[in-house]
């Protein structure tokens, strides 16, 4: 086997016994060659390293965000990720919040490394497996949408739709929260209008936000990948990878749907001008160990 994937003959020199989502036999891969995904991600702390809401307080110069959002979890009253949207239309420091605030926001997020560069090998396809890249997130619009200007377009993000009043400016009402549930409808809708089948769906995500959506997928015979050791998606997830560079979640995707192996994978990164310089794999397990009961003689 040569050292990484060829570009002429990449079947042949990364194909491998793998966890192959929507390929069904790895021995047919050669018969079929060519698969289009849907690469779906998470904004918050998936391409970026800000929550939208503390971001946004702190341009108002508003403190107490996250207990307001542990207060609200607390009674679940809202679900897990619509938090700030709730408070946009009924708490009274964040009702004077207006689209530009928003579009302020997204300039002001500190973005991972290569999220550009992510987009363009997805979409320009990677073994025969061509994956159109989408972020669903509970975040404002505005706010994803400035962030990610020139890297994702507009067309491409599903998040939260605010409705404004047209004289004041004022956000008046939520038309759509991409949230908890509200996420596993965005990707549904979205799957179903590129008329691709529920194994083709790929879903990176960070939180707790995130469970409804990758559960779903995973039930559809989907991939998911967690960007962090979070102790509710973590263990739901396929693959978890642990990186501030965007491209890490390439090295999932080529080894379980790729099927390429570490060789594969770093020929595949030299091939666009990168190498991986730390590749660490480990295994996680949490335990909780404590003294047998003993019995008490009569």
């Amino acid at each position: 086997m040569a050292n990484g994937c060829d570009s002429n003959n990449e079947l042949d020199e990364c194909h491998s016994e793998a966890y192959l989502p929507g390929m069904g036999n790895p021995g047919d891969a050669r018969a079929e060659v060519s698969k289009d995904y849907v690469l779906a991600s998470d904004f918050d702390q998936t391409l970026s390293f800000n929550d939208s809401g503390i971001a946004l307080s702190e341009l108002l110069g508003t403190s107490g965000f996250e207990e307001k959002v542990r207060g609200l979890a607390r009674i679940n009253l809202v679900q897990q990720g619509g938090e700030l949207a709730y408070l946009l239309l009924h708490d009274p420091e964040y009702r004077r919040v207006r689209r530009e605030h928003l579009v302020e926001v997204g300039k002001r997020i500190r973005l991972k490394r290569n999220i550009g560069r992510l987009v363009e090998i997805l979409e320009s396809g990677i073994d025969g497996h061509r994956f159109r890249f989408y972020v669903v997130s509970a975040a404002p619009e505005e706010v994803v949408q400035s962030a990610l200007a020139g890297l994702v377009p507009p067309e491409r993000i599903r998040a939260t739709r605010l409705d404004y009043d047209p004289e004041t400016g004022e956000i008046r009402a939520v038309r759509h929260v991409s949230a908890g549930y509200g996420k596993v409808a965005a990707l549904t809708e979205l799957q179903q209008s590129l008329q691709l089948p529920a194994d083709r769906v790929v879903y990176v995500g960070d939180g707790s936000s995130d469970v409804h959506v990758m559960l779903h997928v995973n039930r559809l015979d989907g991939y998911t990948i967690a960007v962090s050791e979070n102790p509710f998606i973590a263990p739901i997830a396929r693959r978890t990878i642990l990186s501030d560079d965007a491209l890490s979640v390439l090295v999932p995707i080529l080894e379980d749907i790729a099927g390429c192996d570490a060789a594969g994978v770093r020929g595949v990164f030299s091939r666009h001008g990168l190498e991986i310089q730390e590749w660490g794999k480990v295994r996680t397990d949490f335990l909780t160990i404590r003294d047998a009961a003993r019995s008490v003689p009569a």
